[in-house]
């Protein structure tokens, strides 16, 4: 990604602005002027509240719950009559993740690289590694795959990061097999299309071989509206019709069993929404009518709105409107598969707490609606700490993304609020979790889908048991005590 300049609310009573003092500090005395309200920028959220609380209640009852019944029996299969029964979930079927591109990579702290991974472990259950080409593959046929590869800032090697993953029971995901981009397409990569094409699927295979079997999930083209070749020198089969076609359908030929996810910037998602007119539903459906395999629809939720103070209360009004989100969503359901959010950025602008308070409950609002809708399978949020963004050095808060102060921890990686909404969220709001007395044999309750795990006692005996809550279905076992 490589978002265009952003900006979001910021102090309790006003927005913040995006003048810049050397070194990355916010010109002060410029805030008197700013006068917005945090309110101007919560106000749709705000309005609809009632309504949009109904909706989300309801959503997560129906899409992201499901019956569980569970009977207990004796060893010659009677009812047991008093059953202590503690059930925990312990992870949830809907992905929730963040970008993992620092890890190890805090190159003069062992102590952040060691509180990185504790503040990523305790938080999601789905991690998207980088799979930029130029980065994977510097030189044609000298591969960055394994884990003592050479070091390239917030590009930790494919080896190292699945090594992590699994060894802490984290989903990985793949961004991305084809991004058409100057900083993610090799040079020596770029020719004829014939050419293009012969070293792409090359690519594809080699991917397959090292990594089908580990990454269950690719994303295959990412950003194709966005991107557009007089800004990229982009390559010569970018521009093709069938780009997309051709993408997919050879993904699908090395990854035959793996979910295949196209990807798209939120300017075409959000931003251009024209119902089932919206350039980006027009792609999905034209793809999916000439037979390409795509499980999932990803679309980005950066909110990068430019800097003119007038505009953001605008695009806010705009965007953060619940109706609005739920008539997008409406929208691209319709065509008949899941939806991630694949990236996601709210920026908090400054390191004032205040602000840090404005995105957190920015964040908590759009995680509930999102949580909420059937077609949803996933989100990720992008940056995990401050200061250690794109297209800026570590530490400067002047350049790049890191002006944005839109990660979740801070540059020290204390969690900032937003952190801990989203642990609250899937670690307490939404699991199921609970120790109660079952007389009669009969456990029956809707729990959240996902793994669990059961003890019971009965009679002076303890067992466990292993479940899962699958979406829809639901579950029923019969447990022997």
């Amino acid at each position: 990604m490589n978002p265009e300049m952003p900006f979001l609310p910021g102090r309790r009573d006003f927005l913040r602005g995006a003048s810049f003092l050397a070194g990355g500090l916010l010109a002060r005395p410029l805030l008197a002027a700013m006068k917005y309200r945090r309110d101007d920028v919560l106000a749709k959220i705000r309005a609809q509240a009632s309504e949009t609380d109904a909706r989300v209640r309801e959503g997560i009852a129906e899409n992201r719950m499901a019956q569980a019944t569970v009977r207990f029996t004796d060893v010659r299969g009677r009812p047991c009559e008093t059953t202590r029964v503690r059930v925990k979930q312990v992870r949830h079927a809907f992905k929730y993740g963040a970008n993992l591109f620092m890890l190890d990579e805090f190159c003069d702290s062992a102590e952040k690289n060691r509180l990185y991974k504790d503040r990523f472990a305790a938080a999601f259950n789905l991690a998207t590694l980088p799979f930029y080409w130029r980065d994977l593959e510097p030189e044609e046929g000298k591969t960055r795959y394994g884990k003592d590869s050479p070091r390239l800032y917030r590009r930790p090697p494919p080896d190292l990061c699945l090594e992590w993953c699994e060894a802490q029971g984290i989903e990985p995901k793949a961004h991305c097999l084809n991004y058409v981009a100057e900083y993610a397409t090799p040079q020596w990569a770029r020719g004829t299309i014939e050419e293009e094409k012969t070293l792409l699927e090359r690519h594809f295979q080699s991917l397959a071989e090292r990594y089908a079997k580990r990454i269950p999930m690719w994303e295959v083209t990412n950003e194709t509206l966005h991107w557009k070749p007089d800004r990229l020198n982009a390559s010569s089969f970018f521009s093709r019709p069938d780009f997309i076609e051709w993408n997919f359908k050879t993904a699908a030929k090395y990854f035959p069993t793996n979910r295949l996810v196209i990807n798209e910037t939120q300017l075409y998602v959000w931003d251009e929404f024209k119902g089932s007119r919206s350039p980006y539903y027009l792609q999905v459906e034209n793809a999916l009518l000439k037979g390409c395999r795509i499980d999932s629809i990803g679309v980005q939720a950066h909110s990068f709105w430019g800097t003119d103070m007038q505009r953001i209360v605008k695009k806010a009004a705009e965007i953060y409107d619940p109706q609005f989100i739920f008539s997008v969503l409406d929208t691209y359901a319709a065509l008949g598969k899941p939806m991630q959010i694949t990236e996601m950025t709210i920026p908090a602008y400054s390191d004032d707490p205040a602000d840090e308070e404005v995105q957190a409950e920015i964040l908590r609002e759009l995680y509930r609606i999102w949580f909420s809708h059937r077609a949803m399978e996933g989100i990720v949020y992008w940056n995990v700490p401050d200061g250690y963004a794109a297209s800026a050095k570590p530490g400067d808060f002047s350049k790049g993304e890191n002006v944005y102060y839109g990660g979740l921890c801070r540059f020290d990686l204390s969690p900032k609020p937003a952190y801990e909404v989203i642990r609250d969220l899937f670690g307490r709001e939404w699991r199921t979790n609970f120790d109660r007395t079952v007389e009669g044999g009969v456990l029956s309750f809707r729990g959240f889908c996902g793994d669990y795990e059961l003890e019971a006692t009965s009679g002076g005996k303890t067992v466990t048991r292993a479940f899962s809550i699958v979406p829809t279905k639901g579950v029923s076992l019969e447990v022997t005590v």
